[in-house]
């Protein structure tokens, strides 16, 4: 990446589409942390294997899933629930039990990863926002979660690190795969049909 700027407009509109992404039953498990400070990218760089991608980019998105799912996100997420579409928490009973019965009576690893991969449909949901305002981005899993997580203080927060999204503009001048072509399966090595015609 060149180290150029993402405007600021661009960033809130590649969030906001994440924000609406999709999720399984709406409930968000997981958080973005958002990065521009040049000192927090240099302290993360080298539990990122010490890519340059961490300091060259604009910004930095760390996406971090919930430990675990609780009554209390449940609650929450009931609050504001009731808030945005007007009715009553009573209202809500079924679709509180049915989350506390499904998800929260999981085991912590079980949510964790469920949470985890919530997260990577909004990661993938920011990089085609990303990809409609003209902004390059990264998608990275080359890191050292705990050490984001220390650096960060994410488990006081009952969060960690799963996925990395830098933000930036390519180094044209520089950048040796900007016209090589892009190595992918052929459609009929990926797709299947079922059932085999």
């Amino acid at each position: 990446m060149n180290g150029a700027k993402v405007p600021q407009q661009k960033v809130d509109a590649i969030l906001e589409a994440t924000r609406l992404s999709a999720s399984s039953t709406g409930l968000q498990p997981y958080k973005i942390i958002l990065v521009e400070d040049e000192a927090v990218k240099k302290q993360l760089q080298p539990v990122a294997l010490n890519q340059p991608q961490i300091t060259e980019a604009s910004h930095l998105l760390i996406f971090a899933a919930y430990e675990n799912i609780t009554a209390a996100h449940v609650d929450e997420y009931m609050e504001l629930q009731s808030k945005v579409k007007n009715v009553t928490l009573e209202s809500l009973d079924g679709f509180k039990s049915m989350l506390n019965n499904n998800i929260v009576a999981r085991t912590p690893d079980a949510n964790f990863n469920w949470a985890a991969r919530q997260a990577y449909i909004a990661l993938g949901t920011a990089i085609i926002a990303a990809a409609e305002e003209k902004v390059d981005a990264t998608p990275m899993e080359g890191f050292d979660a705990p050490g984001f997580d220390e650096i960060l203080g994410l488990k006081a927060l009952g969060l960690k690190s799963v996925a990395l999204l830098v933000l930036g503009y390519r180094d044209e001048a520089n950048d040796y795969l900007l016209n090589a072509p892009k190595v992918r399966k052929d459609m009929e090595d990926l797709v299947m049909n079922f059932p085999a015609a």
